[in-house]
Parts: C-alpha cells; sequence; structure tokens
C-alpha cells in the first residue's frame, strides 16, 4: 500500500466535521504520512463509516444508493409493511418488484458485500499501535474498528449466511489458497461478531461527548450483540443446516444464543444510561418526538444528520430524504407518500384498552363513519406512525378521499360538485396510508429541485432502547423465563400508552415488535430469522378507500364511505417469498470471481 485516498467528507458520514477538516490539501497522501500524524489517523477511522452503507436502513451504498435516494426505503417495501407508490418510476420500483418473486441468482436487493471496508479496519487494526495516538486512545479506537468491523461481518452473515472470515490485511502476494477463501460456517461469523464485542465493550465510553457523537458507545456495542445473539438464536431454533453450516446454525446452540441476547440487554438496562423516551404527557407526540428530538435517552446508536444537502455531497451536507419523499402533499415533485402502507399493517395496531385492531371489513364497508369513529381509542402509536384522511399536517388536514357521495346515492369521482372537489389533494389511488415516523412538519418539502431534496436533519436510529426491550423478552420467552419476557414487553407497551399484558406468549411478543418498530428495518429480518417469511410474505394485501359524503360535508361534520381495496399491489403483482430467500445470493459474479465461494441452497 504506497499511497491512500483518504476522503475527509466527515460531514456525509455519521458525526460532524471534525479539527483535521482545516488541515492543508490531501487529495493524495503518503502511507507514512497517514500512521504518523494523530489527525490523519483520526481522520482514517473516521472515513470508514462513511463505507458501512448499511447503517443508513440498510441501503447498499451511497449518494444514489443511499439515504439520499430511494434505496433507504427498500427494506420497508419488500415486508409487509407497505408498497412503493410512485408506480410510474423505475428508481422507485426497483427494489419493490424483488417483493413479487423476483429476488433471483443475479441478486440486487438488499446488497452489502463489505470486503472493502473490512479491508481498510484491518489495515487500521494492524497499523494503529504504532501510531501517535495516546495509550487510551488507541485503545478507545482499536475498539471502535473492531466494532465496525463485528457490524459489517453481522450485515453480510444475516444476508448470506456464512462469509469468509477474514481479519487480517491480505498483502497482494497472498497464498491462493488465503486470497481466495471458502466460505465459514453461519454460526462461526455470529461467533466472532459475539466474541468481539465481548473483547471490546468496555474498552469504549459509557457515554459520547459532542464531539464523539455518531461514535459507538459501550452500550452500542452491546446493543449490536444483542441483536446478533437474538437473530442467531432464532435461525438455530427455526432454521435448518444446509451445505453442512455453511448456512444455518445447530438447533442445541439456540439456548446458548438466546442466554447472550439476554445478557446483553440486561447490562444495557442496569448501565443507566438509556431509558424509553417518556418526555411528553400526549402519547402519540410522545412516540413522534422518539425520532425527531436528538440525542434523546432513548437512542443509543444513531446515523447522525444535518439539514445540508446531501445529495452525491453537495455542499458537505449530510442530509437524506425521508421528509420530502414520505410527506404528504404539497411536496416540490407533486409526489411524496412514497410508502404506501398495508390496511393489514394498520390492523395490527390494538385500541388502548387491548382490544384487537382487526377491523369487521364487512362492517366497515355498510353505512358512513367520521375517521374521529373509525380511529377512535386506538394505540397512539398508531396516530403517531401513520398518517390517513383529516391527520393534521403543517396547519390542514391530509386530504385522501376519492369521490363524493351524491344524494342519490352515486357517487361523482372527476370535477366537483357543489365547489367540492371530487377528490383529495393526495395519492387517492394508493393504500390511503403515509408514513409518519420520522417526518417533520417544518421540513421545506417544495424545494424539490436536485440540489434541495436530501436536507432531513432527523438521525437514523441504529439501536434504541425498546428494541433492547423487545429483544429481552423475546429471548427470555424461548428461555422460558416468562416473566422477565413479560415485564420487557409491559414496559413498551406501558410508554405507549396501551392496556399492559396479563400474559404473554411467542405470537403477543412478535406482534408487539411489528407495532412499536414499524419502518425501522427490522420486519423484514425478522419474519426471514423466524422462518415466516413464506407465509408472512407470500401473500396478498389491501388499502383504504375514503369517499366523501356529501351530506355530511355541508352540516359541518365530513363522513365517509369506506371501500377496501384488496390486491393493492396490483391484480398481476402477487407478493411471492419463496425458501431459498431466506438468504440472499451470493450472486454469479462473486462465485466467478472467488469459485470456492458456493452458491446458497435454491439458486441457480
Amino acid at each position: 500500500m504506497k499511497k491512500i485516498f483518504v476522503l475527509l467528507l466527515t460531514g456525509v458520514i455519521l458525526f460532524h466535521s471534525c479539527d483535521y477538516l482545516d488541515k492543508t490539501p490531501l487529495d493524495l497522501i503518503s502511507d507514512n504520512d497517514v500512521w504518523t500524524d494523530e489527525a490523519l489517523v483520526e481522520a482514517y477511522l473516521s472515513n470508514s463509516y462513511y463505507s458501512m452503507a448499511y447503517f443508513a436502513n440498510e441501503s447498499p451504498g451511497v449518494n444514489w444508493d443511499g439515504d439520499v435516494f430511494f434505496p433507504v426505503f427498500a427494506v420497508n417495501q419488500v415486508s409487509d409493511e407497505c408498497m412503493s407508490q410512485w408506480r410510474d418510476w423505475g428508481d422507485a420500483l426497483r427494489w419493490y418488484n424483488y417483493k413479487f418473486g423476483n429476488l433471483k441468482i443475479q441478486g440486487g436487493l438488499l446488497e452489502w458485500w463489505g470486503y472493502a471496508p473490512i479491508r481498510d479496519l484491518n489495515v487500521f487494526i494492524e497499523k494503529l499501535p504504532d501510531t501517535p495516538l495516546s495509550p487510551d486512545l488507541k485503545k478507545t479506537r482499536l475498539a471502535e474498528a473492531r466494532f465496525l468491523r463485528a457490524f459489517s461481518y453481522f450485515a453480510m452473515v444475516k444476508r448470506y449466511g456464512g462469509v469468509p472470515l477474514i481479519t487480517e490485511v491480505q498483502p497482494v502476494d497472498t497464498p491462493e489458497d488465503k486470497l481466495y477463501p471458502v466460505r465459514d460456517k453461519e454460526a462461526a461469523v455470529y461467533d466472532f461478531v459475539i466474541s468481539e464485542i465481548d473483547e471490546i465493550y468496555n474498552d469504549l465510553n459509557e457515554t459520547m461527548d459532542k464531539s464523539d457523537l455518531g461514535r459507538p458507545s459501550k452500550y452500542a456495542a452491546l446493543a449490536l450483540k444483542c441483536r446478533a445473539a437474538l437473530y442467531a438464536g432464532s435461525i438455530a431454533q427455526f432454521g435448518k443446516l444446509q451445505l453442512d453450516g455453511i448456512v444455518g446454525i445447530p438447533a442445541e446452540r439456540a439456548d446458548e444464543y438466546y442466554r447472550a441476547a439476554c445478557d446483553a440487554a440486561d447490562k444495557i438496562v442496569e448501565g443507566g444510561k438509556h431509558a424509553l423516551y417518556d418526555a411528553d404527557a400526549d402519547k402519540a407526540e410522545n412516540f413522534r418526538n422518539i425520532f425527531l428530538v436528538k440525542d434523546n435517552p432513548e437512542v443509543i446508536f444513531a446515523r447522525r444528520h444535518n439539514n445540508v444537502n446531501g445529495d452525491h455531497g453537495q455542499g458537505g451536507g449530510n442530509g437524506w430524504c425521508v421528509d420530502f419523499f414520505q410527506c404528504p402533499r404539497p411536496q416540490g415533485w407533486n409526489r411524496g407518500n412514497l410508502d404506501g402502507a398495508y390496511l393489514e399493517l394498520i390492523e395490527e395496531y390494538e385500541y388502548t384498552d387491548g382490544r384487537s385492531g382487526a377491523l369487521d371489513r364487512d362492517a366497515i364497508q355498510q353505512g358512513l363513519w367520521t375517521t374521529d369513529d373509525l380511529w377512535k381509542d386506538k394505540d397512539p402509536r398508531f396516530f403517531a406512525t401513520f398518517y390517513t384522511q383529516n391527520t393534521p399536517w403543517k396547519g390542514n388536514k391530509v386530504e385522501y378521499y376519492k369521490g363524493i357521495l351524491l344524494p342519490d346515492g352515486t357517487i361523482q369521482t372527476t370535477d366537483s360538485y357543489d365547489g367540492i372537489l371530487a377528490t383529495g389533494d393526495q395519492d387517492v389511488d394508493g393504500t390511503c396510508f403515509g408514513m409518519l415516523k420520522y417526518l417533520d412538519e417544518t421540513h421545506d418539502n417544495m424545494a424539490g429541485t436536485n440540489s434541495a431534496w436530501a436536507t432531513s436533519s432527523q438521525d437514523w436510529q441504529i439501536f434504541r432502547m425498546a428494541e433492547v426491550y423487545l429483544n429481552m423478552a423475546e429471548a427470555a420467552f424461548e428461555l422460558g423465563e416468562t416473566a422477565k419476557a413479560l415485564e420487557a414487553v409491559n414496559k413498551v407497551r406501558d410508554r405507549a400508552g396501551i392496556a399492559l399484558l396479563g400474559s404473554v406468549d411467542r405470537a403477543k411478543i412478535r406482534h408487539e415488535r411489528k407495532v412499536e418498530l414499524t419502518f425501522e428495518g427490522h420486519r423484514y429480518w425478522d419474519v426471514r430469522r423466524w422462518r415466516t417469511a413464506v407465509q408472512d410474505l407470500s401473500r396478498e394485501f389491501s388499502g383504504l378507500r375514503y369517499v366523501l359524503d356529501y351530506g355530511s360535508y355541508k352540516a359541518g361534520q365530513p363522513k365517509y364511505k369506506l371501500i377496501v381495496i384488496d390486491r393493492i399491489d396490483g391484480a398481476v403483482n402477487v407478493p411471492l417469498f419463496r425458501e431459498e430467500n431466506y438468504y440472499l445470493p451470493i450472486t454469479l459474479n462473486r462465485t466467478a470471481n472467488n469459485p470456492k465461494l458456493v452458491e446458497n441452497p435454491g439458486y441457480k
């Protein structure tokens, strides 16, 4: 390694710019310069975050492949949470189309083959002892680099199963058997992630000062262990061994992993540095603010954003596109509402007294309804997670209705009637539900040029305390510790403002996870590790249509005729998740480059 390009664009990574950005021109820097200059050593590690694309809701890259564009929402759309509603735009449909049985050996969905950044981290780990950093800082930065490397392997193992574990720098003269390694077993990769965290978490800071926000703390490392161990336990319990363990984990190891997940969760709780956010009396407002109030106590680890344009690094910004792509109209491209939440997801949200949220679909299509009556007493998280007809927005209300029910019983769907427009101003042919979680009402969504859309400043939360409690609940339940599981689930429900459970089972824990973590990038991975995706994702989904009643509108209390729209993804689009899709394909390109990489089962 004679020369190293160092991208010092830390404004587009996880934390704010540092003093070393003001150093001399750094377009090409020698290897010796990097490792003998404290600021450049710091810059080298900081730049590693730029390659951790999966931190941006599992997106596969940066810029057009990152969180300034459509890939950041792909993991939502291939789950059973939502559809992509920008139906005339190829980039908006590219990843969504994998939902319909189109994940084949060529790959293309949620790709992240992380050996380039892992090599950079291996270099850093090797060079760090001889750098001028102080001993204490070396210890912290070594732990940080190993955290990033462990997270990178977790990002790959949950996609592909076993992958080659490379933990040393490979020189150009590396023997071929080392340069082109075979895949390690899936269990070995999970074991590596967990053991790395066990070795380094105490070397990370318990709390992060302002200059280090965006770097991992001790509790971020434990949260990674908690999540990774939970995944491994599920795969051991519900999966099957194939390719001699390259995919799958021996069933007898399930309890070992569940115990590791529980222990990590216990350490986070006992540390007392993080807690469920509960600052606002209004429970719906409180839940929204979890994602809007920066550095609140629930946040364990986040991808940092600012409100400066992040599109291709213009202006050195680190904004992203959530507001512009997901907001209700008005919007600069007259779009917004990219993710249309399915009616089935809406029905998962219970009533505050604990009653099922499932609608009587025949009954709601009879008579007329106010939206207050339709959604009365729903879980406050419903109002904080979705917008629909009459949701307040920027001083107005969202209008999803399509058609006016006239006094003679007919429905007019064009033009206007008695001065009333026949349709609302939203995407009335979608599901009639949008993603409110993470949206900032103060954001200017009319600035719709290429240089303006990626300016959302909300931090993307990679780990938060509610997930830790839900991980604890799931692991404890599978270990037979039902009292502990119940207590953990009820902490989340109590904060939400919904009736506590009197007993707990696997279905209730999974339900709570689905509701609490909607649109946070968990659902697709959860149904894969539980091995329920073939059933959960291979089904048709629904939307809702509102028709405005003329008489009640004129009387000052608008009511709506409701119509359930079946097969909302389209008559020819039937969601299909195949058995082989529990693992992403290694792909023809990768197996051609390294013939020792055996392909995952079912891909031909």
